[in-house]
């Protein structure tokens, strides 16, 4: 459990970063609005695990309803709503305009978020010989 604890760890600190140099950096028509938008639903996935690193097989689609909810926030011009026009962090966090298309890059960032959970890490701590992957007369022939 702590193994995987410092392995999502480390994957959130590399995604953070990685947002953070898109955020400063880039400004472009691809990256910034939709890879960004990709690698955040997995940032979030990542942040989940480092805190909660088993269970909640469910949390891909849990990251998407939640990344659905802060754009329809946009929608409703949710900062507006609450004074944070003009505060530059909000608006960065929160965003500030609504789009279908930041939706199919949340969606595709947590299928990845499902197949790293499900046939990656699930593939790693699989017990070979608990499972029957591997016998124990791995030499021998069935009799």
């Amino acid at each position: 459990m702590k193994n995987k604890r410092l392995f999502y760890f480390f994957c959130t600190s590399f995604l953070f970063i990685i947002e953070l140099l898109i955020a400063l950096f880039v400004n472009d028509r691809i990256i910034r609005p939709y890879i960004g938008d990709v690698l955040v639903t997995m940032f979030i996935y990542c942040f989940i695990r480092m805190i909660i690193p088993v269970g909640i097989r469910l949390l891909p689609l849990y990251v998407f309803l939640f990344a659905c909810m802060v754009e329809f926030l946009q929608y409703l011009r949710f900062i507006e709503i609450i004074g944070l026009a003009n505060n530059q962090v909000a608006k960065i966090v929160i965003g500030t305009s609504f789009s279908w298309i930041d939706i199919i890059c949340y969606g595709f960032g947590c299928v990845v978020c499902w197949i790293f959970q499900e046939h990656v890490i699930a593939g790693l701590t699989r017990n070979p010989l608990k499972n029957g992957y591997l016998s124990r007369d791995c030499g021998s022939s069935p009799q």
